[in-house]
């Protein structure tokens, strides 16, 4: 298994995808000194004897009540359990478990007033593979996800539970077989580890993850419904993309071009090819694609920063033995982040629904109805289609922009909030209706191609091709579909596709 060592505050992109996707990660002791400064200086601010919010003061409206020394540790303890109020189903492991990862490299960077052994259980959990349960509703995106960090760091003092090798257990007798002990949090450490963007920032980042992955299958499934509709590469010329200058528009032209380079079925008809233009699904590939994977790089760009970034609250200045009140915990960065991925989702899956639609469509493709050797007996992919338009309809509901929503909480002291959380969290379910509708586009392209037997298409595209028919023979007569589109979303979501190909294809960063 990959191991990653955390650079705190300079984390790489392939990283923090090696940890989504399973690898373990410590933090590179190099930071231990940081920590230790930043808890000294909490010490340092207590005995000056002064109200600090967040260490011996009430928490958002209640910041003016003072709290005496012998409450302190109380204190910490208490906001914990009341604020780990989530509801709904549990986040998936993974991706908490990329937010346990985020936060140790936040609180690493010394900010955060943090004590070593606090850090250091946060970081043997991940270790053993002890995994928080967190509900994945409750977080508004400021000031900070509050309830799902405090689910997160409830199990780190024995409350609530924890998944063991995918078995929920009780927090305190899964940390104790594990050789650990519930912490008795100190001074700022319970605030310190509930504030923060972490779970939005995971949830975007997982979203992105499969997002890219998506995004490269479909170039490949739309250059094989290109083929199978018999279309002219000629939009994917790039002197067509150099005039307008976008680079993801340049990047996918080029794909798309070195995708169908060599492919038969494209030379038997580059000479008497009687369509004028082919349609906006296929033509205009390199326009829509492009324009998604400048987005999908964009917010890249931003959660990059964000996961290395400190965002609780008060933040701890060491050298100056300050703790300044400000507003990093609001994720209005990741809600913008969050929407615009949404938005590429969306249209990733759009796009290739048109691409079905017209495959299945003998006046569009010149291919039999409905992609079956005998139409009217067989309804062949009339219903797949219609699966598909279903998807991405749920998929452009869910693309509303949640980011433009605010709720006042906190009696009106936290009174704009960003809905990152929100916006974040619904990524995984649509990537997972968009990957179902290419792995839909991945069984109508290879069949359409099937009927231009015995030409083929290129070395790359057949490869593909030859993959999906190893597994789903082509379709005579109606069978029962649902296995066959669940090998090939198997397919699509796994990578397997995309890892056919000889051509590099564009990726997010």
């Amino acid at each position: 298994m990959t191991h990653i060592i955390l650079n705190a505050g300079a984390v790489s992109f392939a990283d923090w995808r090696a940890i989504y996707r399973g690898a373990t990660a410590t933090l590179d002791p190099c930071f231990d000194a940081r920590i230790s400064e930043g808890a000294a200086a909490v010490s340092r601010i207590l005995a000056r004897g002064e109200p600090v919010y967040g260490i011996n003061t009430g928490f958002g409206k209640l910041a003016s009540v003072r709290i005496g020394d012998e409450d302190l540790t109380t204190l910490q303890r208490n906001i914990v359990l009341s604020h780990a109020a989530g509801t709904g189903d549990p986040s998936p492991m993974a991706v908490v478990r990329l937010m346990m990862a985020l936060k140790v490299a936040s609180l690493a960077q010394g900010a955060s007033g943090i004590r070593p052994a606090t850090i250091a259980l946060l970081q043997a959990m991940l270790q053993h593979g002890l995994t928080p349960v967190v509900p994945c509703q409750g977080s508004v995106g400021a000031s900070g996800d509050l309830a799902p960090l405090s689910h997160m760091t409830a199990a780190m003092i024995g409350a609530g539970e924890i998944y063991v090798d995918e078995e929920r257990r009780p927090a305190e007798a899964a940390l104790r077989d594990a050789g650990l002990a519930p912490i008795e949090l100190g001074p700022k450490e319970g605030l310190a580890l509930l504030n923060g963007t972490q779970f939005s920032t995971a949830n975007a980042l997982a979203g992105l993850f499969e997002a890219e992955i998506l995004f490269q299958t479909a170039l490949v499934t739309g250059a094989l419904s290109t083929e199978a509709a018999k279309g002219t590469d000629a939009p994917f010329d790039a002197r067509i993309h150099r005039l307008r200058g976008h680079a993801g528009q340049l990047a996918v032209g080029e794909a798309l071009r070195q995708l169908m380079l060599g492919s038969a079925i494209r030379a038997s008809h580059r000479d008497d090819d009687p369509r004028v233009q082919d349609p906006y699904c296929l033509r205009c590939q390199p326009q829509v694609m492009g324009a998604a994977l400048d987005i999908l790089r964009q917010a890249a760009t931003t959660l990059l920063i964000e996961a290395n970034g400190v965002s609780d609250n008060p933040l701890i200045f060491p050298e100056t033995d300050e703790a300044l009140s400000g507003g990093n915990f609001h994720a209005e960065p990741v809600a913008f982040a969050a929407d615009i991925i949404a938005m590429a989702i969306c249209e990733i899956g759009s796009i290739a629904e048109r691409r079905i639609a017209m495959l299945v469509d003998p006046a569009l493709s010149a291919l039999p109805a409905f992609l079956t050797p005998k139409p009217g007996l067989n309804s062949g992919f009339m219903i797949p289609q219609v699966t598909a338009a279903a998807l991405v309809s749920e998929n452009k509901q869910r693309a509303y922009p949640a980011s433009v929503d605010s709720i006042p909480t906190s009696a009106n002291q936290e009174d704009h909030v960003s809905m990152a959380a929100h916006g974040a969290r619904r990524l995984l379910p649509m990537a997972e209706n968009a990957s179902a509708v290419i792995a839909i586009e991945l069984l109508a392209a290879c069949q359409g191609i099937d009927f231009h037997a015995p030409l083929s298409s290129s070395d790359d595209l057949d490869k593909v091709r030859r993959l999906l028919r190893r597994s789903v023979p082509m379709l005579d007569d109606d069978r029962y579909f649902h296995p066959e589109m669940e090998t090939a979303n198997r397919l699509v979501r796994s990578g397997a596709v995309i890892s056919q190909v000889a051509v590099e294809l564009p990726g997010v960063v």
